[in-house]
C-alpha cells in the first residue's frame, strides 16, 4: 500500500493527512481490511506519530476505521445496513433543517438558497462533475442547518461526516438518464419560495432517500456487506 502525501503542503496536518487517506478509501485504493500502520504514514507524510495518530483518530471517528490496541488502524468493511441507517437518520435531520429553514430563516437568507439552488440545478444541466454539484448540495443544507438549534447543528454535522465519507458520493450517478434527483430540488425550492416547511421537508427527505437507494445498490451490486435483510422502501 502506497500512501502519497498531500503536495500542496510541504508539513501536512492531521487535517490534510486524514482527507488523503479518506479519498482513497472512498476510491478503493485502500481495501476494507487492509491495515494502516502509523510508520508508514510517518514515512509517506514525512510527519510525527502524534500527526499520524489524530489523523487516524479523526478516520476512526467517521466510521471509515477501526483502531485495534497494539495492531494500528484496518479499513472498515462497510455493511448495506450500516449504510441504509446512517441515510435514515439523515433524511430525518435534512427534512428538519429544511422545515427550520422555512419558518426562521429571513427573506435575504431564502434568496442565497434560491441562488445556491439554482447554480445546483445549472451545473446539472451543464454536465459539471459530480464533486461540483455535492458542494453545493451540502453548502445550501448548511445554509438550512444554521437555522435549526445548536444539539440539531451539531447532530446533522455528526451524521454528514459519516455518509459522507463511508462510500464515494461520485459514484452516486448523479448525471444519469432521468430526473435523478435534481426533481427533488425542484420541490424543495418550490416550498422555499412558498414558505412551506411541510413540503420542504418532504423534499429534502426525498432527496437524501433518493441518495440512500442509490448507493445501496451500488454496494449490493458490489459485492460490498451482502445482507439477508430486505432494505426496499415501504
Amino acid at each position: 500500500m502506497k500512501i502519497n502525501a498531500v503536495q500542496s503542503d510541504p508539513v501536512p496536518t492531521a487535517v490534510h493527512v486524514a482527507e488523503a487517506l479518506r479519498l482513497r478509501i472512498q476510491r478503493s485504493e485502500i481495501a476494507p481490511g487492509e491495515w494502516i500502520r502509523e510508520a508508514k504514514l510517518c514515512g509517506e507524510f514525512g510527519i510525527g506519530r502524534s500527526v499520524a495518530r489524530r489523523a487516524l483518530r479523526t478516520l476512526a471517528d467517521d466510521g471509515l476505521i477501526e483502531l485495534e490496541e497494539n495492531r494500528g488502524a484496518r479499513v472498515s468493511e462497510t455493511t448495506v445496513e450500516e449504510v441504509f441507517d446512517l441515510y435514515e437518520v439523515r433524511a430525518a435531520l435534512y427534512g428538519l433543517a429544511a422545515r427550520f429553514a422555512c419558518l426562521r430563516a429571513s427573506d435575504a437568507a431564502i434568496e442565497q438558497m434560491l441562488v445556491k439552488i439554482d447554480r445546483l440545478l445549472l451545473a446539472a444541466d451543464q454536465g459539471a462533475a459530480a464533486e461540483e454539484i455535492m458542494d453545493i448540495s451540502e453548502a445550501i443544507f448548511t445554509d438550512m442547518t444554521v437555522n435549526a438549534s445548536i444539539d440539531a447543528q451539531r447532530m446533522i454535522e455528526a451524521i454528514r461526516r459519516k455518509t459522507r465519507w463511508h462510500f464515494s458520493y461520485v459514484a452516486l450517478a448523479i448525471n444519469a438518464n432521468g430526473n435523478g434527483p435534481y426533481i427533488f430540488w425542484h420541490h424543495i425550492r418550490a416550498a422555499l419560495v412558498a414558505r412551506d416547511a411541510e413540503k420542504a421537508a418532504q423534499g429534502a427527505r426525498g432527496l437524501i432517500n433518493f441518495m440512500q437507494d442509490a448507493v445501496s445498490r451500488i454496494l449490493l451490486a458490489r459485492g460490498v456487506g451482502r445482507t439477508s435483510v430486505s432494505l426496499a422502501r415501504k
